[in-house]
This record gives structure tokens, sequence and C-alpha cells, in this order.
């Protein structure tokens, strides 16, 4: 049974649009109104061309997925200069086997701390979802920052999340509140 880590492609796109609606069950189940919760196909192929997608498949079929946004958003990176990570999802079929935790340890380890060179990584996820924000905080990440954002129907909490990759070269974010 061949595991195989990679970058996404286009051809990827139909399983990658699976497994995220899959995984984003909880998400549009809360009303938290996370883009990938809602994705379409145009929306998937938007994420692989604009951003770093990465994925995990055995024996060709899409296990998890993890994006490394690629966005120069000034307001973010006003909150942390390290590499943001987003839209994590693990096919619910593969659920609780450690496929998901095997695909962030590949891409904090080979992408982030190897490839770009970064001594951290984060992260944000809504506040008000039961198990997120603990399963992070499980894997070595820690609330740094909230933000409370507004969207066409509501307002969302917002925490985000740092991990140290490499302690001898990491600074600390500035802990705010907003």
């Amino acid at each position: 049974m061949t595991e195989q880590y990679r970058l996404a492609t286009i051809e990827d796109a139909a399983q990658l649009l699976a497994v995220t609606v899959n995984a984003y069950e909880t998400i549009r189940a809360l009303n938290i109104p996370f883009p990938a919760g809602h994705a379409t196909l145009e929306v998937i192929q938007n994420n692989i061309v604009q951003h770093e997608c990465y994925l995990l498949e055995k024996e060709g079929e899409v296990i998890a997925t993890v994006t490394l946004d690629r966005a120069e958003d000034a307001q973010r990176q006003a909150i942390s200069p390290y590499p943001f990570i987003r839209w994590f999802a693990v096919s619910p079929d593969h659920k609780s086997k450690g496929y998901g935790s095997k695909l962030l340890d590949w891409v904090e380890q080979h992408i982030i701390l190897q490839k770009l060179d970064a001594p951290a990584v984060f992260l944000a996820t809504a506040t008000r979802h039961p198990w997120l924000a603990p399963m992070y905080e499980r894997r070595g990440y820690e609330a740094f920052h909230t933000k409370t954002v507004q969207t066409a129907e509501q307002q969302e909490e917002i925490v985000f999340m740092v991990k140290t990759l490499d302690p001898s070269r990491y600074t600390t974010p500035s802990s705010q509140t907003g």
C-alpha cells in the first residue's frame, strides 16, 4: 500500500473537491463560513493554481489535503510573518487512521522547514468549532491571536495558532486581539 505526498495538479481537482466537501460537513452543520466548506470544482481548481495544495494519496486515491497559502496578504503578514496553512481535510473514509497527521508532519518538515526555511507555521480556525483548536493544540500549535471577522450573515471569532518548527530561529508573533 503505497503512500505518496505531492503537490496537487489540476487533474486532482475532482478528488480534492470530494475530500474537501465531505470533510467540511461539520463546518457546514455549524454554519461556520469557511470557503472550503462550500467549495466548488472551480474554487478547488483556483486553489491549486494560486497556492501550494499538497495531498497524501494511497494507491491513487486522495486521502488528505492541506494548502500552503501563497497569497501576499498584508493583514495576515501583520499577524505573523510565517507560512500560513489552510484547507486541511481528511477523507471521512480515512479519519482517525493518522493520515492527516502524516500529511501535516510532511508539509511542516519537508516544505515549511526545509524548502521554505521557515522556523514556524501558523493557521486559523473558528473558536466555536468543537474539536479543531484542541486537535491543533495536540499537534503543538499554540493560540496567539484572536480576531472577529464579519461575514455577510454573522460575526465569527477566529483564533490564530502557531507551531514552532525550529526553536533556535523562532520569534514569537505579537499576541493581539482584534
